[in-house]
């Protein structure tokens, strides 16, 4: 089944990412499942790396992209909308939540996270529980993860 995701609804956010080839990948991800994707700066590299430019291919479109030049701008542009923090210090699983069509799902850096002031903007925080002796999954694999599930939750797929 394929689908076409109007301006509203499931958006991707990544804050301040550093590794081109992951990012590259998330917007591969989004665009192949129809997801608006959500970019607070700065990034740790150039979008004319040649890492992100290999594994982005022709899937950049920056249209389908919205960069945000702090997480302030981001954070009251969202004031009335949901924003669901994915990270590995939540208690509650993925799985426990119920996705809506026009949520914010964000994502931290892969080398940090988010700093404490971003988790306490967040109302809601979730994680993807891994066995207790692993500190994290790859981003790109968190977003395809978590993407997947909100569109099944929201039947788009």
């Amino acid at each position: 089944m394929t689908h076409n995701l109007t301006k509203e609804g499931l958006k991707i956010a990544l804050f301040e990412p550093d590794i081109p080839q992951n990012t590259a990948a998330i917007i591969r991800t989004c665009a192949c499942l129809g997801s608006k994707l959500e970019i607070i700066e700065p990034c740790g590299f150039l979008l004319s790396d040649k890492r992100f430019k290999r594994v982005v291919m022709d899937y950049m479109d920056e249209k389908d992209i919205k960069f945000y030049q702090s997480a302030d701008i981001f954070f009251k542009s969202k004031k009335d909308q949901r924003i669901i923090l994915m990270t590995t210090k939540a208690s509650i699983s993925y799985t426990k939540f119920k996705f809506e069509k026009n949520d914010t799902i964000l994502f931290g850096r892969e080398s940090a996270g988010v700093p404490e002031k971003i988790h306490k903007l967040t109302k809601n925080r979730l994680k993807i529980p891994m066995n207790n002796d692993r500190r994290s999954l790859n981003l790109a694999s968190s977003v395809a993860i978590i993407l997947a599930e909100c569109l099944k939750q929201t039947k788009w797929i």
